[in-house]
């Protein structure tokens, strides 16, 4: 007894690429990943918790002196920005 499979879309294209010859683009989750990353990494002392969006929704103002809250609150906004661009 002889088991054949079909294998679609790989014949013809090399590991890694589409078949249009180019690399696939980041996923959303990738992109949201890695700029959480980056975020968590330049503001290793916040607790930055699961969605960005309550970060800024939660915040108190006036709980950071008054240039840390704004360079705090410019990143988070930046990197929601990002996430929603698509951009790594």
């Amino acid at each position: 007894m002889t088991v054949r499979f079909r294998v679609r879309g790989l014949v013809g294209t090399r590991a890694g690429l589409t078949r249009a010859g180019r690399r696939p683009g980041p996923g959303p989750v990738d992109v949201a990943g890695q700029v959480c990353s980056e975020l968590a990494v330049d503001l290793p002392d916040e607790d930055l918790g699961e969605y960005l969006y309550d970060c800024i929704d939660l915040y108190r103002m006036g709980s950071k002196p008054r240039c840390e809250e704004v360079e705090y609150l410019g990143m988070v906004q930046d990197a929601i920005d990002r996430i929603e661009r698509g951009e790594q």
